[in-house]
């Protein structure tokens, strides 16, 4: 998911939005055939030691996606502005494309790679509001395409006793069979939420919401580069309805940078309890997530009282000591009808300490509902519809009103602090076999917290493409 420290360029020169659909395109016509092919080729069928046989295991795969987001603000009031504000009448477009090769390494395991080209920037280069509108804008915006590697990671399956499922074949897993019962290794270079306060409804902006704090829970300041991505390690123990998940991941060097902190000493321990249930036939489960965040971080309060003694301009870097940030989130996910689900999210950080790596936000609340298009004979259509309530401390708000900057806030003072609040709503449909095609719409009062500024509109389109 998309994220963190803004590159800035002063000439952005995105390319047409023709040349990547076509591209898209391509993809979506040529690699199905092709990988289809490949992976029957690459199959292997293994035997249950009861001699009934499993579901084929793939030993070899290779997805695909692309996906472009072209999203503008409408007018709104901003009599004031400041370095991290939101611009009214604005516009920014961002194109990904990536390949994932995966490969069985020995009985249960397997290794990923992920290589991507990104290309653009988000809404004033992502900036602006702590809810940010697309969870596809990385806080890296650069004019010309550029590669990276997000992911490079090892998964280890150790399967227990119990029923077998099959697991269907898809980018970062690989087809086959486990135990419900099971243990689950991953360590090497991945996103936290790709283990951490998953929701089903609310969690890819490739294919549902695009709000950072509908895909992820608003005050969980998971460690992460400027991507949304960390070095790690995680476990997680699987038995009947119940699971238990604990990781430790590498922090940014210092809070909200391009780097990973290259010694491990700034870390964040992350455990998180899962309980699965059904409620009159419709499948749910509620999660409960805590965090510790460990790294060189400042106080809001004692950098506003350093500014005031010294009347310079507050700086939070001149108060940061190796200190503690800690949190919880509590994630809900319910099938209500065959076709309509909801999330819900409560989220809650220390709000004295700066915020590290994810956004501007000490507590939020969100919820929504997620609808399949079956009732008007779109079943590959979906509409969703959040809202959101983001909210800061007391002295988070001082912080701000003293001219101090967030992750991506910062309107240069906040004498009228009110909270954030977000309604999204969208509909995606399905114009190819392997192809989305998304209208997204978002209100947002009080834009970084600020009753001064806003409210404001913000439509987004959305193409995604996956093979």
């Amino acid at each position: 998911m998309a994220r963190f420290l803004t590159v800035r360029n002063v000439n952005p020169d995105p390319r047409g939005l023709m040349s990547k659909v076509v591209f898209a395109l391509m993809l979506v016509v040529a690699a199905p055939a092709v990988l289809g092919v490949a992976q029957s080729a690459l199959a292997a069928d293994d035997s249950a030691a009861d001699g009934q046989l499993k579901a084929p295991n793939e030993m070899f795969a290779i997805h695909g996606q692309f996906t472009y987001v072209e999203q503008e603000t409408l007018g709104f009031n901003a009599p004031y502005s400041g370095p991290n504000s939101l611009s009214s009448n604005s516009g920014r477009e961002t194109t990904d494309a990536t390949l994932y090769v995966g490969a069985a390494l020995w009985s249960g395991a397997e290794v990923w790679i992920d290589a991507e080209l990104d290309q653009g920037f988000g809404l004033d280069d992502t900036l602006g509001v702590a809810g940010f509108p697309s969870g596809e804008d990385y806080k890296v915006g650069k004019n010309q395409p550029y590669l990276r590697l997000p992911r490079l990671f090892v998964r280890d399956t150790l399967n227990g006793e119990g029923e077998r499922v099959a697991v269907d074949a898809g980018a970062n897993q690989l087809g086959g069979d486990r135990s419900v019962n099971r243990l689950v290794f991953t360590f090497g270079k991945f996103s936290v939420v790709d283990i951490f306060d998953n929701n089903q409804y609310a969690h890819d902006p490739r294919g549902d919401f695009l709000n950072w704090t509908n895909l992820d829970a608003g005050a969980f300041d998971y460690a992460a580069d400027a991507w949304g991505y960390s070095v790690g390690a995680a476990a997680e123990w699987y038995q009947d309805a119940w699971t238990i998940r604990a990781g430790v991941f590498d922090l940014s060097n210092v809070p909200n940078s391009v780097h990973l902190d290259p010694g491990f000493h700034e870390f964040q321990m992350i455990a998180e309890l899962e309980k699965r249930h059904v409620i009159a036939d419709h499948p749910g489960k509620v999660m409960v997530t805590a965090f510790d965040s460990r790294a060189r971080m400042g106080l809001l309060e004692q950098a506003v009282q350093l500014a005031q003694s010294t009347d310079s301009p507050v700086a939070i870097a001149t108060v940061r000591q190796y200190r503690s940030r800690m949190g919880a989130v509590l994630n809900l996910e319910q099938q209500l009808c065959a076709d309509l689900g909801l999330f819900a999210r409560v989220s809650k950080a220390a709000g004295n300490v700066e915020a590290y790596d994810f956004t501007d936000v000490d507590r939020s609340v969100s919820a929504g509902l997620s609808l399949k298009g079956s009732a008007w004979s779109r079943t590959q259509d979906t509409a969703g519809l959040a809202l959101v309530d983001n909210g800061i401390s007391a002295e988070r708000e001082r912080y701000l009103n003293a001219g101090g900057l967030g992750i991506l806030v910062g309107d240069g003072k906040l004498p009228h602090p009110g909270a954030e609040e977000i309604l999204e709503t969208y509909y995606d449909a399905a114009v190819l076999p392997h192809a989305q095609l998304t209208v997204d719409y978002q209100y947002i009062d009080h834009p970084a917290y600020n009753r001064d500024r806003g409210p404001v509109s913000v439509w987004a389109v959305r193409f995604h493409a996956q093979f």
